[in-house]
């Protein structure tokens, strides 16, 4: 067990350094709220009611609400004025015999170690004290910055600290029936008490046993070993980040891909006799180009060209690839430029 305070029980001029912890612990099986889907946690944030934002720990302060909407904020500066002249005492007010005390009244339990060997005797000797005169000590004590009544008494040779609740935190029990005029009958009453009678036992606490706890461990018990019915729970990472990636990629494709799809290819905006088309199809076909102009009509332009220079005879002869016809008209008309050019160098040379 590890101490959740350290102080000193004061009576008179005696003082017993003790340490204090809990006395009893839940055994209520916990669960955590998670997502059906993956089994992933639940978590809760501190937000603000007014601005919306997530407030840090650091930033948070205990706040009394007066009514019509007015809170009093209170810093930690505010308790530390408070005034707790038993922060670290366990100061004893009275010795008072134990059926006076109302079981009502407590509240959690905690149990009391002497802190260090200077404590042992003087511990022993409050414990032989209030066992032999049947006493428990009433004492008040301080514990998480709030001062509340307690009593101390002696369990199974240890003393024990019941914190307890103030006389004014205890509700009156003010029904209706209480005031009724009903009349119970002589045997009914010892009928009862005949029914009780043959109840009557010993408290013996380890009989009892929560078998609602027992039934439920045992339903998880069987969810363990079938490893197809338990949700394992994913690692606690931040994914929001990656979504957020994944969907600007996304988008970025999907807007390429309409932008490709509005606006044509820069080599199919083409001049003169081409039909221009635009980009339609399906993505990854490649555009059809114009079809060129037909060749005859080059040929037909080339016919008369007979008496032209050499110039005509080179752009008719690179024009004209087609069939056998188009390549004699160009060997006849190379011949006849030929000899049209012979008379002019011999009378250059006379």
């Amino acid at each position: 067990m590890r101490a959740i305070w350290k102080g000193a029980v004061s009576f008179g001029l005696v003082s017993i350094s003790v340490k204090l912890y809990s006395a009893t612990e839940e055994k209520d099986i916990r669960f955590h709220q998670v997502h059906r889907a993956d089994g992933g946690r639940i978590k809760y944030q501190r937000v603000c009611s007014l601005d919306g934002e997530q407030v840090s720990y650091d930033q948070i302060a205990k706040g009394y609400d007066v009514g019509g909407g007015e809170i009093v904020v209170l810093t930690d500066d505010d308790f530390k004025n408070l005034p707790l002249t038993s922060s670290r005492a366990i100061e004893v007010l009275e010795f008072v015999p134990n059926e006076q005390i109302d079981p009502i009244l407590y509240d959690k339990a905690y149990f009391l170690e002497p802190d260090g060997a200077a404590g042992v005797k003087p511990y022993l000797l409050l414990r032989e004290a209030l066992e032999n005169v049947d006493r428990v000590a009433v004492v008040k004590v301080a514990l998480r910055q709030r001062e509340t009544l307690a009593t101390v008494r002696v369990h199974e040779g240890v003393l024990v600290l019941n914190t307890m609740l103030w006389p004014d935190e205890v509700r009156e029990a003010a029904f209706d029936f209480l005031d009724d005029d009903v009349k119970l009958r002589p045997q009914e009453i010892k009928m009862a008490a005949s029914l009780v009678d043959s109840m009557s036992g010993d408290f013996r606490p380890e009989e009892f046993t929560d078998s609602y706890r027992e039934a439920l461990q045992q339903v998880i018990d069987v969810k363990i070993g079938k490893k197809d019915t338990v949700v394992q729970p994913t690692t606690e990472e931040p994914i929001a980040p990656t979504i957020d990636l994944m969907a600007a990629l996304r988008e970025s494709v999907e807007r390429a891909r309409a932008a490709r799809g509005g606006a044509p290819a820069p080599e199919d905006k083409r001049t003169g006799h081409a039909t221009v088309t635009p980009i339609k199809k399906t993505a990854g076909a490649e555009p059809e180009q114009a079809e060129p102009a037909p060749k005859k009509a080059a040929a037909r332009k080339a016919e008369p060209a007979k008496a032209g220079s050499g110039r005509a005879a080179s752009a008719t002869a690179a024009s004209a690839k087609g069939g056998s016809a188009q390549g004699e008209a160009k060997k006849s008309t190379a011949k006849k430029t030929a000899a049209k050019k012979a008379p002019a160098k011999k009378a250059k040379a006379a």
